[in-house]
């Protein structure tokens, strides 16, 4: 019965979804206009928009563990990436930003259409040099402009309990630039899985860490830093411990902002 309910809400969240977001790019293309931060706040407001229907109608909350990380200065997020959700949390989690995806993503109608007005950095992931020159000449115009740069290492949507290769373009990036690195782990994928149509209710589990200083790293070292970090707090996260000194540390924040 729960089941049935689950997937009864998703469609509705979905028929929603449907309807209402050919209506929001007529907005998102009329501030294409405005300076870049103006326009992404302008288009961000869809995704807090969605946050509100799936927790309105699928029951999907979140929390999070150590805002505090977040620093008052562009950053580089490298984060866990197990399913579409955190697309849309991050932009009401974190400060305005832009996100490395592959080129592709921006064909999709509306969806994509929308996201080329945030000023993405579209790669084309079948030269890896090229990619990696782009990231950096487009990533230092991004962190200049005010705007955080999202990258998921793993490259793709990855199964709860499973583990991807972490790539280097996110690393890369933050040692070519300077700026502070803050890797980020959540448990999503357990709630909308990846490709799921069905949403189940329940509270998603964000983690921020503390920021790392790029500076006299390689991007190798780096990275394994980065991904040593998420690795070990997707275990406190998939195996909750009442004596973990997490959990004093969880930091509620309203999702109707």
């Amino acid at each position: 019965m729960n089941w049935v309910l689950s997937a009864l809400r998703s469609a509705l969240y979905t028929l929603l979804q449907v309807v209402i977001t050919p209506f929001y790019f007529l907005i998102v293309f009329a501030a294409f206009p405005l300076h870049p931060l103006k326009r992404y706040r302008i288009t961000s407001g869809w995704a807090h928009l969605m946050l509100f229907l799936l927790r309105i109608i699928c029951g999907i909350r979140y929390r999070v563990i150590g805002m505090e990380n977040i620093p008052h200065v562009p950053s580089i997020i490298l984060s866990k990436h197990q399913s579409a959700w955190e697309t849309l949390a991050f932009q009401q989690i974190f400060p305005p930003q832009v996100w490395v995806l592959k080129k592709e993503l921006l064909l999709v109608p509306f969806f994509g259409w929308g996201l080329a007005m945030t000023s993405p950095i579209a790669i084309d992931r079948s030269s890896k040099k090229a990619a990696l020159k782009q990231v950096v000449e487009q990533g230092k115009d991004r962190l200049k402009k005010g705007f955080c740069i999202v990258v998921f290492p793993e490259g793709t949507r990855i199964a709860p309990g499973k583990k991807g290769r972490y790539g280097i373009g996110g690393a890369w990036l933050a040692t070519h630039t300077g700026a502070p690195v803050i890797p980020v782990a959540h448990n999503a994928g357990r709630f909308w899985g990846r490709n799921a149509l069905i949403k189940l209710p329940g509270t998603i589990t964000v983690s921020i860490g503390v920021p790392i200083d790029p500076a006299g790293m390689e991007p190798a070292d780096l990275n394994a830093r980065v991904e040593s970090w998420i690795e070990a707090e997707m275990a406190h996260i998939d195996n909750p411990n009442p004596d973990n000194e997490h959990e004093e540390k969880l930091t509620p924040i309203s999702q109707d902002e």
